[in-house]
């Protein structure tokens, strides 16, 4: 893993999805927004990275933007911002080409800058339990289909899926495939708990701060 601790599951390579077109944010940057001083990617990449064996960046656009992050920026391989399917098919190729001893992508939004600590041990957990090639995350009563573990080997299903069959939904896919699911607690506060607006990044803010003062 990348801060040299041990890894109980095999290697994983994780992936932030931030080529969403942020349409609630006015067309900003979603992945650059600043949360304490710092943009919201950075915050994501610190809990990521030490779970996974490499992380990329999922962008379309200038890829010198996030060039100081020294991560490999993959853009969607399928034309028209279909949206976070095309993501997750740019890591899982991007892994098949560069990576061929990973088998395991471990996906991410952009806007969730308080992921757990366990969430890839535990998306792998559940997939092993259930004998599936995708988990996903749950808290409280929500799925989060966009945070979570799929196999390398779903690659060329995916392509088909968007280019042949024009899916869209990530929940519609996996369902053809079957997906376990990793649940966490939301009694201390939701961890995937996303920011899509202003005043969800002033949430954030405040979230932060009251963790800071403890």
């Amino acid at each position: 893993m990348a801060d040299g601790v041990p890894q109980v599951y095999p290697p994983t390579l994780g992936v932030v999805l931030a080529g969403g077109l942020a349409r609630r944010m006015e067309g900003a940057d979603k992945s650059l927004q600043p949360l304490r001083g710092r943009p919201l990617l950075n915050h994501v990449l610190e809990r990521l990275s030490p779970q996974c064996d490499e992380v990329v960046i999922n962008a379309n656009g200038h890829p010198e933007r996030f060039e100081r992050l020294g991560r490999p920026v993959v853009p969607d391989p399928v034309p028209g911002n279909p949206g976070p399917l095309a993501g997750l098919l740019a890591a899982l190729e991007w892994a098949a080409t560069a990576k061929p001893g990973i088998q395991w992508v471990a996906s991410v939004p952009c806007d969730t800058p308080f992921i757990p600590e366990d969430l890839v041990s535990r998306l792998h957990q559940a997939r092993a339990a259930a004998g599936t090639s995708i988990a996903w995350a749950s808290s409280g009563p929500r799925t989060h289909y966009a945070v979570g573990l799929w196999s390398v080997d779903l690659r060329e299903d995916l392509r088909d899926a968007l280019v042949a069959r024009k899916l869209r939904s990530i929940r519609e896919w996996a369902d053809t495939h079957g997906a376990a699911s990793a649940e966490w607690n939301i009694e201390a506060a939701d961890p995937f708990f996303n920011i899509n607006t202003a005043a969800d990044l002033a949430e954030a803010e405040r979230v932060v701060g009251d963790a800071d003062s403890r």
